[in-house]
């Protein structure tokens, strides 16, 4: 006997197509990504540069719980941005933070609160914050204390030294003196270059070594959480300005190397200006971003007042996402264009 059941089509909303990858999945591998480059931070800059480090992880996911206990919501801490907006806002801090005053230790946690509470959580939480949460939290601790801020320790390579010898990074060199000083500083070109690319210059915690962020970022490509769009343009952009305007004898004698792999320039292109929340989500779109993002690191490089110019670069871009995604939004598949229809007279 034929079944009288009717077998029900039951639709649900969208997506229909999932994957197994979470927000706590990708915060904490783009956390494990970023290990080469902070595990290079810790045998230059040694115990000091943990202590920094850590406490801005600690602080971040303190203030995390404190304000959403005190909204009333359910802990957030097991999704990882906390600890991974403390991890990133921890390496772009100088490791001098703890040898420079004991009382610079608190910079770190005033700039972990900025981070957490005024630009994540009062914007409505993860997903719904218009700038990154770390480079905020680092921009306001630039401005309230610029000069324990913009003091540099030299590399030890000893992971228990506290104390270090104070120096200028190679971009400040670049700025101030010019490429022919800066080569002089390191010997010779080669051996500049090989200081960049392994980390054994002056700088923050987490951006010295060039090769450890690139493959942090290069296995991010591998796990598909990034896209090349942002970063290939990002340095691209920043490779040409640097060939034509970087040079102090003319045009085009700028040497886009040192550009490319001194101070933050790598931690940006590949951790920073990426960010899902605060870059554009289509590809045309993020190209543009990335351009964007170049073009301004290179302009407050060469012609502003600070040496490094890929903070506040990222920072106004992150302005302009919303507007850039919806000027290149993409086409709905499926849709049908629908004719115009003229008004009658």
């Amino acid at each position: 006997m034929e079944s009288t059941k009717k077998e029900q089509l039951i639709v649900s909303v969208s997506p229909h197509i999932k994957s197994d990858e979470t927000t706590s999945r990708i915060m904490w591998t783009v956390s494990l990504a970023l290990m080469p480059a902070m595990l290079s931070g810790l045998y230059f800059f040694g115990l000091k540069a943990l202590f920094i480090t850590a406490l801005s992880i600690i602080s971040c996911m303190v203030f995390e719980q404190w304000y959403m206990k005190m909204v009333g919501k359910t802990s957030v801490l097991s999704d990882g941005s906390g600890f991974l907006t403390g991890l990133l806002l921890g390496m772009n801090m100088p490791a001098s933070l703890w040898s420079f005053s004991p009382f610079t230790v608190h910079i770190p946690v005033i700039a972990s609160f900025f981070a957490i509470v005024i630009t994540k959580q009062l914007f409505g939480g993860l997903g719904y914050n218009v700038f990154n949460p770390a480079l905020i939290g680092r921009a306001f601790a630039l401005i309230s204390w610029p000069k324990a801020m913009t003091i540099w320790n030299e590399p030890t390579a000893a992971f228990l030294a506290m104390d270090a010898k104070t120096t200028a990074t190679p971009l400040g060199i670049l700025k101030e003196e010019g490429l022919s000083k800066l080569i002089e500083v390191f010997g010779d070109k080669m051996n500049l270059y090989m200081h960049l690319l392994s980390g054994n210059r002056a700088g923050s915690i987490g951006e010295t070594s060039a090769i450890a962020i690139l493959i942090g970022g290069l296995f991010l490509l591998y796990k598909k959480y990034i896209s090349w769009h942002i970063p290939v343009s990002f340095l691209a952009t920043v490779a040409l300005m640097a060939w034509i305007f970087g040079g102090k004898e003319g045009l085009f004698q700028g040497d886009p190397i040192v550009h490319l792999i001194s101070g933050g320039m790598m931690l940006g292109a590949w951790f920073m200006a990426t960010d899902y929340v605060t870059s554009p989500s289509v590809r045309n779109g993020q190209i543009l971003f990335g351009i964007g993002c170049g073009f301004l690191t290179m302009i407050i490089r060469l012609k502003g007042g600070f040496p490094e110019g890929v903070m506040f670069a990222i920072l106004i871009m992150n302005c302009f996402a919303p507007l850039i995604d919806r000027g290149f939004k993409a086409k709905v598949f499926g849709a049908v264009k629908q004719p115009k229809v003229k008004e009658a007279k």
